[in-house]
């Protein structure tokens, strides 16, 4: 999630972690996941099927921690999701005052989103982008792009262009040994956060949490961490 003087979370984001106190590996290998990206093709058919366990029902709890550290006084923010699926934060953050933005592969994860928050909207189509819809809510504030502009391969590269000056934006990711899981989510390491943003990006690593529980057992991990980075855009 990202937010601009004008305005992540990533979104649910899915990458990670350096070596710390626990002893954890850095782990330059990525193993079986080197150059593995979710497709369109995937990601749609995860939301036909139901299988969204990366989807949270209530508000991620690093983003509440932290929410003043990326808004930062400031009110009034544009603030942008990308493939937001139907993240609660948005109607929470719209509600704040905040203008929200959304791009979001599948149509049946924007049309959840209003309707499980009971948000009537208007549909019309996007001339510029072939097949693309703009879901808007009646009250302006929330608008969510349902449109393939990702090549998941270099979304890093698209997020910089995006992405205004001066604009912070909260990055996600999880850490786990790659060589026991294939993914996703998928694992990063924070040398590569550090080569995709760096050089227009102050990075901070804010926060490393324990998130393991039994479904990460049975994938064959030892240990599983959510890592909040703040990014902020300076060239």
């Amino acid at each position: 999630m990202s937010a601009s003087p004008s305005f992540l979370q990533a979104l649910p984001g899915d990458m990670d972690h350096a070596a710390d106190e626990s002893g954890l590996l850095e782990g330059s290998d990525v193993g079986s996941q080197k150059e593995r990206v979710v497709t369109e093709e995937e990601w749609l058919q995860k939301w036909e099927m139901g299988n969204i366990g990366f989807h949270k029902e209530h508000k991620h709890p690093l983003l509440q921690k932290y929410l003043d550290v990326l808004l930062n006084g400031r009110s009034g923010l544009r603030i942008f999701f990308p493939l937001c699926g139907k993240a609660v934060e948005m109607k929470w953050l719209a509600d704040m005052g905040h203008s929200v933005v959304g791009v979001e592969l599948s149509e049946q994860a924007v049309k959840e989103f209003f309707s499980e928050h009971s948000l009537p909207y208007c549909e019309e189509p996007v001339s510029e982008i072939s097949g693309g819809k703009l879901f808007q809510s009646t009250s302006g504030n929330i608008s969510l792009y349902c449109c393939n502009i990702y090549d998941l391969s270099s979304y890093a590269s698209l997020m910089i262009n995006l992405v205004e000056k001066n604009s912070s934006y909260l990055l996600v990711t999880v850490s786990y040994d790659p060589n026991k899981h294939k993914g996703p989510p998928f694992y990063v390491p924070e040398s590569e956060i550090k080569s995709l943003f760096g050089n227009c990006c102050e990075i901070k690593c804010l926060e490393k949490v324990d998130d393991f529980s039994e479904k990460h057992r049975q994938w064959g991990l030892d240990y599983f961490l959510e890592v909040l980075y703040l990014l902020k855009f300076v060239a």
